[in-house]
């Protein structure tokens, strides 16, 4: 059963996967010269680095690092030579990031929904990591959170919050 969170991952992941592939089939040549039109024509750029902005990098790097485990994980799916025992764990692995990474988004939502806050979450295992975009650093906030995400979890999970 395929529901919008996942059609929008999937549809994400072959984007990301396109350009990769994209970049990879671009001649030297051309690439090179793209790079050096680049810095010709940036001289001087004001830099300044938004809240906003960490949250978008932490999730690209999550991104990259979950697309990298993927790749593998269907590269062992797809080899002939490997057991069935492994295939099976590499497609349990590959349902749990799916799963791992629609319950990150669905709990980002809560709590932008919840407490009006731009956040980033990443599982693993039982350890969940909430960084949270504000100035407003308040420690009854955070555990307002934490009891927040606790409750969508049947079992104990260990919940840290940072502030970004």
């Amino acid at each position: 059963m395929i529901n919008k969170q996942n059609l929008w991952f999937l549809t994400l992941f072959s984007i990301i996967l396109v350009l990769s592939v994209y970049y990879i089939a671009l001649p030297g040549e051309k690439l090179s010269s793209f790079i050096a039109e680049k810095e010709t024509q940036s001289d001087k750029v004001n830099t300044s680095i938004s809240d906003s902005d960490v949250l978008a990098s932490l999730r690209v790097e999550d991104d990259e690092q979950v697309l990298n485990d993927m790749t593998d994980l269907q590269k062992t799916l797809l080899d002939a030579s490997v057991s069935a025992e492994e295939k099976n764990n590499a497609y349990e692995k590959l349902l749990s990031i799916n799963l791992n990474k629609g319950k990150e988004a669905s709990l980002e939502s809560l709590i932008l929904k919840t407490y009006n806050l731009k956040s980033f979450i990443k599982i693993k295992d039982d350890k969940i990591s909430v960084i949270v975009s504000t100035k407003d650093i308040s420690y009854e906030k955070a555990n307002n959170i934490i009891r927040t995400i606790q409750e969508q979890f049947d079992e104990k999970m260990y919940i840290t919050v940072k502030y970004q």
